[in-house]
């Protein structure tokens, strides 16, 4: 189990690498045609902006899963393991339910955003399969940090201070 959950992070960070890519593409591009041939590349600034929350989300699910993020454990580090680990738990769990918040409310948008026809301003495509690529990369993130939170529960996972991605690559 614990091995095809790695197999999923890392498909998602290559999802999420592969948005960032383009992102970093696209922003060179519009900055090239707009100094070198005063000519900007319409919709970059939207596509660019929908693209980074996306990967961001997507990156988020990496970190719900791997518990790669910043933290801070000045308590937890002093606790036995089964009081660390049931700590551990408590704040996967919070994190769980506002992630479920984000989620629901970002379905919200993205449905306001295809029902009302909210479009990019200059192409006038429309916004809400950008959105929705967001709200995957959270739906994912409830995967994942669910995953997370089953295998610290149930023990088999490490309370290191992360998991490193590079353990696992074989």
């Amino acid at each position: 189990m614990q091995r095809a959950l790695e197999r999923f992070s890392h498909w998602v960070e290559i999802v999420a690498g592969v948005m960032m890519g383009f992102i970093t593409l696209l922003v060179v591009v519009s900055a090239v045609t707009r100094y070198l041939f005063a000519w900007p590349l319409p919709d970059a600034f939207d596509l660019s902006r929908y693209l980074l929350g996306a990967a961001i989300m997507w990156g988020f699910a990496c970190v719900g899963f791997r518990g790669s993020h910043i933290k801070v454990d000045l308590l937890a580090e002093a606790l036995p393991t089964p009081v660390r680990r049931w700590l551990d738990a408590l704040a996967w769990s919070v994190l769980l339910f506002f992630t479920a918040l984000l989620a629901w409310k970002l379905l919200g948008r993205v449905t306001s955003a295809a029902g009302s026809g909210e479009a990019t301003m200059d192409l006038r495509l429309p916004a809400w399969p950008l959105m929705a690529l967001i709200w995957a990369g959270v739906a994912v993130s409830l995967a994942t940090i669910t995953a997370r939170l089953l295998i610290i529960l149930f023990g088999h996972g490490s309370l290191d201070h992360f998991d490193s991605a590079e353990e696992h690559v074989e």
